[in-house]
């Protein structure tokens, strides 16, 4: 998960299917509701019809024509510390990034519509006419870069030791639980059947799911981390590494589905190169050195200062922004609900009011930022004004469970004068931990009435976090809790995180345009008890996992609205966070040997598979 003036959570969202940032949040697309289930599709989609015809040549947002060639050499969009395997599916180690591109799925992802993929390994999909089972047919050329077929049996063995929630990332595992499973016809087709009450999702999650062959994991065990190569089917294989440096992916001229419409103009990078650096300060001043090629800055004080330099006002640097129209999701400092002192959805408020985002924003990001209200920012999803009569109804039936405020304006996180010495939401703060049972005693520290000091840990592995977590810190302490920080290497780190052993994170989730099953594993209440899973929280909440159900079980995007609507009105209510800061659009910075499509893909970046190296640019460059 990446942060904006952050950029740590230590998960990586991008390797399950769709987006796969998210390969993880990618898992969200669907059927077309439309579909018969006598006819073999070429792609699935939810809510809708397809935007590309069966005959489609290519999509949009790409040229058929870029030239192949050159190296992308970047840090990533996560900007990872660090890596210590190649194995991006278990619960242990730091995979490194990029291997995406070596896994080829049944279907692949149109970044330019909500929620529609395309065949890739599978030529086609039949839905069958009670949605509770799927069939997908095989491109027999389809193969791994050793040369041997991709099958059914392949497909299969990917699926078991995926939903295996012993030995998979939760974030693969816990939305394969309603699939009852999957067999192999014969060598070129596959079938899925599914089970429960929330089948909409599941054709295309496992229509997203990465193709692993069986015969490599027959001789090398799939729990083992490490960095011995994995065998895939995808555009790239691993070329060079470095461990905890850098890793390097060569382009497959031989990859077997280079012509296909959904690859063609894409992958036109000969290397694809990921740098790491201790820092965000080492990384950037190498990159200005000209050690590597690529940035996207999730800095604002960088990206307002520190780009004023020779190399940019000549031109040979590139500063450019672009729109993203995806959901920004939900950053902001998660409270660990787990530990009985957040119990008090009061005391999690007053953490909320010590926060001060104007003086922040003004003073730290150079007035860059908008603030998060919502768990479902810059979305069409976040819930706004009163709750309708749809919203209403859905929420009735829980009312002597929640909050009365749910069913009006659903909260937003107070507004300060910007001076940074604002009493009134302190005080706030501070009566709102009286309420709750924490006073202050002759020290000036919040007890509670078995005399036990309020104490927070802020868990923190980037420095340059510092002056937000001080200033959130030096206000905490003016309301009586005895706030630190907690400065932690990157491995150590994700440790906490996987295990929930923190009080407080810093952290950012970004869900689908159309969620699916892999919502639960950010606000269910069996991820919140399952070590590894996204929930940072611990929402353990019947009434969310109820909405969360409706979510999951719109049948068209009027309902999915309102169902995510009445969620956020309930998660907002609940306080399970304090909300930071978003801007809805991607500021690179790159040396001048690149040019890309003139449309850009509605819902991705669109630079590591559709950009290509210019040699004219190059060329000048190097002059």
């Amino acid at each position: 998960m990446t942060c904006q003036d952050g950029f740590q959570s230590g998960f990586s969202v991008r390797m399950l299917p769709a987006k796969l940032i998210l390969l993880a949040t990618a898992c969200v697309c669907v059927f077309t509701a439309s579909a018969s289930a006598a006819e073999k599709r070429h792609g699935l989609s939810a809510f809708g019809d397809l935007n590309y015809p069966a005959d489609f040549k290519q999509f949009n947002y790409v040229n058929p024509d870029a030239p192949k060639g050159g190296r992308l050499s970047t840090i990533g969009t996560g900007a990872v510390l660090t890596f210590n395997s190649f194995n991006p599916f278990i619960r242990k180690d730091d995979p490194a990034q990029g291997l995406e591109f070596l896994f080829d799925s049944l279907m692949a992802r149109a970044a330019d519509e909500p929620d529609a993929v395309y065949g890739l390994i599978a030529h086609s999909a039949e839905l069958a006419d009670d949605r509770r089972s799927v069939t997908f047919y095989l491109r027999p050329e389809a193969k791994f870069s050793d040369g041997t077929p991709v099958t059914a049996e392949d497909v299969v063995f990917s699926f078991n030791t995926l939903r295996d929630v012993q030995r998979a990332k939760p974030q693969y595992a816990l939305p394969l639980q309603d699939v009852m499973g999957a067999d192999a016809i014969d060598p070129h087709t596959v079938r899925y059947e599914f089970k429960g009450e929330n089948v909409r999702d599941l054709p295309l999650i496992v229509a997203g799911l990465p193709v692993l062959s069986k015969a490599f994991y027959d001789k090398v065990s799939f729990d083992r981390a490490g960095l011995e190569p994995p065998l895939g089917s995808g555009p790239y294989e691993v070329a060079h590494f470095k461990q905890g440096t850098y890793v390097s992916y060569k382009r497959r001229p031989d990859y077997w589905g280079r012509d296909l419409p959904v690859a063609r103009g894409r992958f036109n990078f000969d290397e694809l190169r990921y740098e790491y650096f201790r820092d965000r300060t080492a990384g950037l001043e190498a990159f200005k050195a000209g050690a590597y090629d690529l940035r996207e800055e999730f800095t604002s004080k960088s990206w307002a200062t520190e780009y004023k330099i020779p190399q940019v006002d000549s031109g040979r640097i590139k500063l450019l922004t672009l729109p993203d129209d995806s959901p920004s999701g939900a950053q902001g400092f998660f409270i660990n609900t787990r530990r009985a002192k957040f119990a008090d959805r009061r005391v999690r408020k007053a953490l909320d009011y010590a926060f001060d985002f104007e003086w922040t924003n003004k003073n730290l990001f150079y007035g860059l930022y908008k603030r998060t209200h919502s768990f479902f920012a810059n979305s069409e999803l976040e819930a706004k004004g009163a709750a309708n009569e749809a919203e209403q109804k859905l929420l009735e039936p829980f009312r002597d469970k929640l909050p009365p405020e749910v069913f009006g304006s659903p909260y937003s996180p107070p507004v300060s004068d910007g001076s940074g010495r604002d009493r009134r939401q302190l005080a706030a703060a501070s009566a709102l931990l009286e309420e709750a049972g924490w006073k202050i005693d002759s020290r000036g520290l919040r007890v509670n009435d078995k005399g036990e000091t309020f104490t927070l840990e802020l868990l923190m592995e980037e420095p340059s976090l510092e002056k937000i977590f001080g200033f959130y810190t030096e206000k905490l302490r003016a309301i009586g809790i005895q706030a630190n920080i907690r400065n932690i290497d990157a491995a150590q780190y994700q440790v906490r995180l996987k295990a929930f052993d923190f009080d407080v994170d810093m952290s950012r989730f970004v869900l689908d345009v159309t969620p699916g099953p892999e919502i639960k594993t950010y606000m269910g209440s069996e991820a919140a008890k399952t070590e590894g899973s996204f929930n940072l929280a611990g929402i353990a909440d019947p009434v969310v996992d109820a909405l969360l159900d409706q979510v999951l079980n719109a049948k068209n995007r009027d309902e999915l609205r309102t169902a995510a609507h009445a969620l956020d009105r309930v998660l907002r209510a609940g306080h399970y966070w304090v909300p930071q800061w978003y801007k809805g659009s991607h500021a690179l910075a790159f040396w001048d040997r690149y040019s890309w499509p003139a449309v850009k893909p509605k819902y991705d970046r669109g630079v590591n598979d559709t950009w290509w190296w210019d040699a004219a640019k190059a060329a000048k460059l190097a002059q």
